[in-house]
Formats: C-alpha cells, structure tokens, sequence
C-alpha cells in the first residue's frame, strides 16, 4: 500500500497531518515568529478557514437530539431480558457516577497539591482584559437554602421545549423513560414506533460519518486561527495550569487500564490500541458526539463487543459519561478559586464536586460546552465568571485532550460491561 493511500485510508493520520500543517501556517501568519498579521486581518482569514469547522459543528447540531434519542430508546427496547436491563441499565449508571467522582477526587487533589492559580498575578490579568474592579468582585455562593430548587428541577416540565432547545440531559430522561416503557410492552405492539427509530439512528449516523470527510479541513482551519491570534507565548504562560489538567487526565487514563485488566479482564496494551482511531478523532474534534460513529465501529468490529452492550453504553456514555470534562472543571474552578484569592469552605467544596457531577452528565458533547457550563459552576460557589477569559486561550488544547480522555472512558466502560453481562448470562 503506498503512502498516499495509507493516508487516504486513515482519518486520524489526515487529521494529524492537518494538525501539524494548521500549527506551522499559524506560526508563519502569528507575530512571535512569522510575519504578524494584523488582529483585522487575521480575523477576515480566520472567519475563512472556520467555515468547514462550522459546517462540521452544524451537521452536528442538526443531529445531536434525533441521534441521542433514537441511540438511547432503540438500545434499552433491544437489550432483551429484564435481567440484563437490570444489570446494565442501573450497573452503567452507579459505574459513571464512581468513574466521574474518582476524577472529580482526583482534580481536587491535583489542583490543592500543585495550586496552580496561586502563581499568576490577578493584576495582569485585569490589565490584559481590561477589567473593571465590579468584573472581579466575588460574590455569595450556593446555600443549603437553594438545595429542593435544584433537585426539583431534574425532571423535565417541558419534553418538546428540551427537544427545541437542545437540553440533553432532559432529551435523556426522556429517552430513558420511553425505553423502559418500551421494553415493558409486548413487542409486537411496539416494532412499528422501533422500526421507525432504528432508521431515524441508520440515518443519523451516516449523515455524521459522511460529515466527517470535512474533518482534516476543520481542523486546520481552527488550529491556523488559534495559534496566530493567540500565540505561543501568551499560552506557555498558562503552562502550570495545563500540566496540571493534564496530568489529571493522565491519572483518569490509568484507572480506565486498571479497569480494563481487573473488570474486563482484557489485556491493557492491545486493547488500547484498538482505541487509536476514536481517540484521535475526539482529540481532533473535542467532540465525542462527532466520535460517537467510530467509537461504536470501534467498540463492534475491532473489540468485538456484543451490540446491544455497545449500542446502549456508547450513546449513554457519549451523553453523560463526561470524566475528563468534569475533572477539568474542578481544576479550573480550584485554579480560579486561588487566583481570586477565595478561601473554599468544605461545604463550596462539595458543592463544586456534586456540581461538577450533574454538570458534567448535561454537558454536551460538542466543542467547547465544557467552558459553557463552567461559568455555571462558578457562580454556584460565587466565583467571578470574567476569570474564564484567562482560560479561554488555552481551552480548545484542553478541550482536545479530555474529549479524548472522554471517549476511552466510553469505550472502557463498553469492555467492562460486555464481561460483567458475558458473566451473568
């Protein structure tokens, strides 16, 4: 096989390819080491080069709720007995609550050990962004007081206005409610409502794999945009920061080994290997909705999984098993929580971990969300929102490496899963 046809063949090869072309071309058109560009006309040129990237973000959009819900209610009608629904409907969700408090306890340990915001100087940040002293004033956080609000309003009022709006975790619990109602009924009397669901899923996934053709181009575009306009200086000065969501994310790698050769009983090399194209595609991406595709192609024809695991674990998964974004939103909140100078009490503190841990499930799994529902999380514990424009230059880095980090906890969470069933049948 020649180069050019292994590069064709593989999509994570064009897209690290396009990876390394985005960041020199950035470099060249960037002021640090290239010909600096003025911000006007390197936001003419960026508008350009985002488009494939924002076609891309828009097929998805188009998609997310009729994919997610036909995934979800399609998956639990067809896992058969009452014994394996039991053991996987209510094993998977007690397993991603103990996964996302593991990172979330990790995050917590990480950013208290190595303190990150303590080392950046709150004053260059209001100069740099022009802050004005009400920008970073810090207010009263969540009370006891506001805790039968928040558990009120986990159930949807509206369906069709979540529908609309996008509102994932409420498209899930609608999922999830019309799935066991489906599998309860006598299967005849639901298979029209199942055939129509299963084509709503057929189609759905080829409109995302055929828009994964665009990716390489995507990428490149957002990566030319992003090292130009923001540069390689301004983002080593948030290094501490990184290293230490990095290393988070690290540490959330060797649990999923761990559960791997205990739970799954799979050897740990050969078996991350077999993740290499999903992981590189969610590094590319930051998106485990656009993953999600080759994550089940992964999960089915490479790890050979049983599909009624993979089919309902995945798309659960993809939509509230989001371990590295919740780990990464505890740093971030921990690291701004130093560079305002805030005392954490142990009640903001378990209000950030219980926080994190619902906002984590209704994250969505597109782009940057994660960033979206930090400034939640930071007025819950009455930090200044402003703080996340000092981690915007830096995010879509991070936001790459936890989407990753998100999808091997997916496909992790399938092997074990498959073993846990495979054992009880």
């Amino acid at each position: 096989m020649s180069a050019k046809s292994y590069i064709f063949k593989h999509l994570w090869l064009q897209v690290i390819i396009s990876l390394i072309i985005g960041l020199g071309v950035g470099l060249i058109f960037g002021d640090e080491v290239g010909i600096g560009l003025d911000d006007d006309t390197l936001d003419k040129m960026s508008t350009y080069l985002k488009i494939p990237a924002n076609i891309f973000l828009s097929v998805i959009l188009m998609i997310i709720v009729p994919l997610i819900f036909a995934s979800i209610v399609v998956a639990i009608t067809n896992l058969g007995g009452k014994e394996k629904l039991k053991t996987l409907g209510l094993g998977i969700g007690v397993y991603f609550v103990i996964t996302t408090t593991i990172s979330i306890l990790i995050a917590i340990t990480l950013a208290s050990i190595i303190a990150p915001g303590s080392i950046l100087d709150l004053t260059a940040l209001q100069k740099t962004h022009d802050l004005s002293e009400a920008d970073l004033q810090v207010t009263e956080g969540f009370s006891l007081d506001d805790i039968p609000g928040a558990v009120s309003n986990i159930i949807p009022r509206n369906p069709i206005l979540s529908y609309l709006e996008g509102q994932m975790f409420s498209i899930l619990i609608m999922a999830v409610i019309v799935g066991l109602s489906m599998a309860a009924l006598p299967r005849d009397s639901v298979k029209s409502l199942l055939d129509l669901l299963e084509s709503i899923q057929k189609i759905t996934l080829y409109i995302l794999l055929m828009a994964m053709k665009i990716v390489p181009f995507a990428v490149f575009g957002l990566i030319v945009g992003m090292v130009a306009k923001v540069g390689v200086e301004t983002m080593a000065g948030l290094g501490v920061y990184m290293v230490t969501v990095v290393l988070g994310l690290g540490a959330m790698l060797l649990v999923y080994a761990m559960i791997i050769k205990l739970v799954a009983k799979r050897p740990i090399s050969s078996t991350f290997s077999k993740f290499r194209n999903p992981q590189t595609l969610a590094f590319s991406t930051a998106s485990s909705m656009a993953t999600m595709p080759m994550t089940l192609k992964t999960a089915e024809e490479d790890l050979k999984l049983d599909t009624r695991v993979s089919k309902f674990v995945i798309p659960l998964g993809t939509t509230v098993n989001m371990d590295g974004t919740a780990l990464y939103q505890v740093i971030a909140v921990f690291f701004l929580a130093q560079l305002f100078a805030i005392e954490l009490s142990m009640l903001s503190i378990l209000v950030i971990i219980v926080t994190s841990l619902l906002a984590s499930i209704g994250t969505p799994a597109v782009p940057g969300a994660g960033t979206i529902v930090l400034s939640t999380i930071l007025i819950t514990v009455g930090i200044p929102p402003v703080g996340i424009l000092l981690l915007l230059s830096v995010d879509r880095i991070l936001d790459m490496i936890r989407t990753m980090v998100n999808v091997t906890g997916d496909l992790t969470a399938s092997c074990a899963f498959d073993q846990i069933t495979r054992d009880k049948s």
